[in-house]
């Protein structure tokens, strides 16, 4: 057995193939539990995209807010909802500069994936209410 097909994660600490479709797969499933239509975006743990999935009624303007909340919470390496606490630190000219900033989403959905205490890759959610967004993201980390 390799390394990859044992563990949701690869040597390099980065999330598997397998694992990151079995996460989006989670995700959607707890969104379909709760009623909404979702995209799910998993990327790696350097933000590049390993696995997508989309409810056909999601909205399409959601699909790339998924893949930066997931880019967004592996960039980072701590949940998007977290931004506005932190955001509430900065001056208002340093606020403008972050939002500013292109593919950085700065409210829920988007969180880190751990494995045996390392960040292997992140999770994106969006299409629902952010509450939902998150339900979903954390369904989808769950699943490893």
């Amino acid at each position: 057995m390799t390394v990859a097909s044992a563990s949701p994660a690869a040597a390099c600490l980065s999330i598997t193939r397998q694992a990151a479709q079995q996460v989006a797969v989670a995700a959607i499933e707890e969104a379909e539990r709760l009623g909404v239509a979702v995209n799910v975006a998993v990327v790696d743990r350097s933000g590049v995209l390993m696995a997508f999935l989309r409810m056909p009624e999601s909205s399409l303007h959601s699909m790339d807010t998924a893949i930066d909340k997931a880019y967004t919470a592996a960039s980072f390496r701590f949940p998007t909802a977290d931004w506005s606490e932190l955001m509430a630190s900065f001056s208002d000219t340093v606020q403008k500069g972050i939002l500013l900033r292109p593919r950085l989403v700065v409210f829920g959905g988007g969180l880190p994936i751990e494995w045996q205490g390392q960040i292997i890759g992140a999770i994106g959610v969006s299409g629902a209410s952010e509450e939902q967004d998150e339900a979903c993201a954390r369904a989808g980390c769950a699943a490893v």
